[in-house]
């Protein structure tokens, strides 16, 4: 999986499955250098989702987690480290 579009790809995804009304995939594995999980190149291992979806609802921020995490799981297994979730 390329690193370089890693963020766009994350993003289809949860388009694909959560289908949201706000979606924001940020790559902020340059701040993490020199951190756990980091790869050494700045790209692919640390980032931010900004998302709002009709899904979340009348869940806790636990449920609405979850579902972003089980949306990204393919991602996670191959080697992001580290997502930092807002949901609204």
């Amino acid at each position: 999986m390329s690193t370089s579009s890693l963020a766009d790809q994350m993003a289809a995804r949860l388009q694909a499955v959560l289908q949201p009304t706000e979606l924001e995939v940020l790559d902020e594995s340059w701040q993490h250098a020199g951190h756990a999980g980091a790869n050494g190149t700045g790209f692919g291992t640390h980032f931010r989702v900004r998302i709002a979806a009709p899904q979340f609802a009348g869940k806790t921020r636990v449920a609405r987690h979850r579902l972003v995490y089980d949306a990204l799981q393919i991602f996670i297994d191959q080697g992001v480290h580290a997502l930092a979730i807002e949901t609204r």
